[in-house]
Order: C-alpha cells, then structure tokens, then sequence
C-alpha cells in the first residue's frame, strides 16, 4: 500500500484500495460469522485462496469484481443516508 501512494501512477493506489475497501468489509462480515464459518472443513484454506484471489494481479481479481458489483451498488444506493450520518457525527 505504501508503494502505491508513493507510485506516481493512479491506477496502481485506486486498484489498493478498493482491496482494502474489499478486505475492510469482509473482516466486519466475518466477525459476525466466523461463529458458524470455522466449523466448516477447510474454512480457513477457503479465506486464504479467496484473499489471494482478490489480490491477483489480474484484471479479473476478486476486489474488483466485487467492489463492481456489490459494494459499490450498494454504497451509491446508501450514499445520502451515510453523508447525513457522518454529517450528524461530525457535529456531535
């Protein structure tokens, strides 16, 4: 992360962070279900291949294709509700 910012190329930081914004919300998701998920036979194995993948040095890696289609469909469905939120908090 830290070579993309210093890299005077922009689509070297934008693709990091979308990793990040990917890895950020799979932790939240899976403090919630890591109850049930360890139980399943090579979950971890799972994670790891998964985490790779979406890390791949490859147009189709697994945080671009899911930030294309989950996350950001989301985020710019919400985008009004969490600006009035973070407004309200920055007051406070």
């Amino acid at each position: 992360s830290i070579k993309a910012i210093e890299s005077s190329s922009k689509e070297e930081d934008t693709l990091w962070l979308t990793y990040w914004v990917l890895f950020g919300t799979f932790s939240i998701a899976e403090a919630f279900s890591d109850v049930f998920l360890f139980w399943f036979p090579c979950f971890y194995g799972g994670k790891c291949l998964f985490l790779l993948w979406c890390m791949a040095p490859v147009p189709w890696n697994g945080s671009q294709v899911l930030y294309q289609s989950i996350i950001r469909p989301c985020f710019l469905k919400h985008r009004r509700a969490m600006d009035g939120i973070l407004g309200t908090l920055g007051t406070r």
